[in-house]
């Protein structure tokens, strides 16, 4: 396990904590999976998903199975959520954040890859 794999477990972990727990009570959340044409339980099953990646990512600090499969994870939910900004013809700042956790999701990904085989 690399220190840049660590780090970005961590920032990950955190982001993934706020954004699942944000999509779980927030009123600014709700409103906007309405605008996205999404039912209140795809809402909420997002949010449980993102509670799970940041889990998954920061138990992957002692585990790189863990961190590996919280990477998938992080990587399959930023690619329906970029999906749903391209849908919705989000302008191309909204496309931004999902973009790069995307990326960071892949980085570590990869780092923790040969655990998985």
């Amino acid at each position: 396990m690399t220190i840049l794999s660590i780090i970005l477990q961590v920032l990950l972990g955190l982001g993934f904590l706020m954004f699942g727990f944000m999509k779980l009570g927030s009123q600014q959340m709700v409103e906007g999976f309405k605008n996205y044409g999404y039912p209140a339980w795809f809402r909420v099953f997002t949010g449980v998903v993102e509670l799970a990646a940041a889990v998954l990512v920061i138990a992957g600090i002692w585990n790189s199975a863990l961190a590996a499969w919280g990477g998938l994870v992080i990587v399959v939910t930023m690619l329906g959520a970029i999906f749903t900004h391209i849908k919705i013809e989000d302008a191309v700042k909204d496309l931004m954040m999902p973009i790069i956790l995307l990326f960071l999701g892949l980085i570590v990904l990869v780092i923790n890859f040969g655990s998985l085989i």
